[in-house]
């Protein structure tokens, strides 16, 4: 499916952060006009920083195979700002602190219930979605290699 293609961007950019020690991942899931990320930033990086990093890299990212494919889809994109010709995240993309297990457990089952949501209808079960971390809780496979189990 050509629309993963840009899912990957995303999975990518994650694994970058995982794998240098900025984020720990919890919980994922990829829609097609949106994420769920559940992570913990680690000591000595800033949440600010690492969400701008993200954004900024997914987005150019999503424009350079946009572009190479000629993808009029593109134009969708196109924002009359001063400091970018494209816009393809949120501006202030929200963040909710995890205070309690019992706000955490919500989250978490938000997340990998998200897909199975009639105006989604992306699988029958939470765990037969490819880009959410509902399998990994499920059965224990993490197919991108992201995920720590929030019990750990």
């Amino acid at each position: 499916m050509k629309d993963d293609e840009y899912k990957d961007i995303i999975i990518k950019s994650i694994q970058f952060l995982k794998d240098e020690g900025s984020v720990i991942i919890y919980s994922f899931v990829i829609m097609p006009n949106h994420i769920h990320l559940i992570w913990q930033i680690q000591d000595g990086y800033d949440r600010a920083s690492i969400q701008m990093r993200f954004l900024k890299f997914t987005a150019q990212q999503i424009k350079f195979k946009l572009k190479d494919s000629s993808n009029i889809f593109l134009e969708e994109f196109l924002v009359d700002l001063t400091d970018r010709k494209y816009q393809f995240w949120q501006r202030n993309a929200l963040s909710v602190d995890l205070w309690s297990d019992a706000v955490f457990m919500q989250k978490l089952e938000y997340i990998h219930n998200n897909p199975l949501q009639p105006k989604w209808n992306l699988a029958q079960h939470p765990e037969n979605y490819k880009y959410s971390s509902a399998m990994f809780y499920y059965s224990g496979k993490d197919e991108f290699n992201l995920l720590t189990h929030y019990s750990r």
